[in-house]
């Protein structure tokens, strides 16, 4: 199914305000203060797209920075359960100037200083991340405790390029444009989303001070398909050492012209590393014996009869 846009730069397609058009043209994500970093390679233009739907299905969240709307509330949240209230988020270079002070969460990531990278192995160059690591510290400055947090939306295939530039109005550049059609990737829960689960729940279930597990933040589109792709069902179990806790959200269904739409938490689930790479091995939902094997058949007989199948 064809992807439609319906958010461009945190306003809903169909908001034309001044305040939403402005946005445009500024060509800054509200949500990292920013420009975009969404580009048509034809022509170059900043996009701004922020979420997507395909024909009779939900609205998706297709840009992971929409995700840190309202001042990044997400961390926030994980924040509050994974330490309680009362706790200051500052970034990294907040930490000198606030030495002495206890209660301090300092969060590391792309819009917040750096990412912190972990090696695979001591002989493997390459290495893993999460998107943030959120550190309880002391009031010395020293190291208590730490969360890791992913946060990803759900990439897109094809090309929206002609619907934008319909949508403002805009004549397409005379350099080729691509023709395939746009829509989401689900397949990339399975080949990256989930694999990446597992790799960096098992990283982190080594370290001692990462004693609430993984964080997962996601839209709801991406967490139900995450679901359908497991062959069994998952068990809840608290927060600890080894755990996953996903975290989806959805954008609230209207808002005022000129306002951007809020965030709005849909649901939370605890479960540990193991279960959920048991549930994704699980024979459970493996398509019938030799079901291949009837496809192929089928496609023979229908290749072998040209005439008979355009009849």
């Amino acid at each position: 199914m064809a992807l439609i846009i319906s958010e461009t730069f945190g306003f809903a397609v169909q908001d034309r305000s001044e305040a939403a058009q402005a946005q445009r043209r500024s060509e800054i994500c509200p949500f990292s203060q920013k420009l975009c970093w969404k580009r048509f390679r034809s022509g170059g233009r900043i996009n701004g797209v922020c979420a997507g739907k395909q024909t009779n299905s939900d609205e998706v969240i297709i840009c992971p920075d929409r995700l840190y709307a309202e001042s990044f509330k997400i961390l926030e949240e994980i924040v509050d359960i994974a330490f309680g209230t009362g706790m200051k988020l500052i970034p990294s270079s907040e930490v000198a100037s606030t030495q002495g002070q206890a209660n301090r969460i300092v969060a590391f990531g792309k819009h917040w200083g750096k990412e912190l990278r972990v090696p695979k192995n001591d002989s493997d160059a390459k290495d893993y991340s999460a998107d943030w690591i959120l550190a309880k510290i002391s009031a010395d400055g020293t190291l208590e405790e730490f969360v890791p947090v992913e946060v990803q939306s759900i990439d897109t295939t094809g090309s929206y390029q002609k619907q934008w530039y319909a949508l403002e109005g805009l004549e397409l550049p005379a350099s080729p444009q691509p023709t395939t059609t746009p829509g989401l990737n689900w397949e990339n829960v399975n080949k990256r989303i989930i694999p990446q689960l597992l790799a960096k729940g098992n990283i982190f279930g080594g370290e001692n001070l990462c004693r609430k597990g993984l964080f997962f933040v996601c839209p709801s589109g991406v967490y139900k398909r995450l679901l359908e792709r497991l062959g069994a069902g998952l068990s809840a179990r608290p927060m600890n050492p080894g755990t996953l806790t996903f975290r989806w959200y959805d954008l609230e269904a209207a808002g005022t012209p000129g306002q951007i739409r809020r965030l709005v938490l849909k649901g939370q689930f605890t479960t540990t590393v193991q279960n959920f790479r048991d549930a994704y091995n699980s024979t459970l939902k493996l398509p019938s014996i030799d079901a291949m094997q009837r496809r192929i058949s089928k496609a023979l007989e229908e290749a072998s009869e040209p005439r008979k199948k355009r009849s």
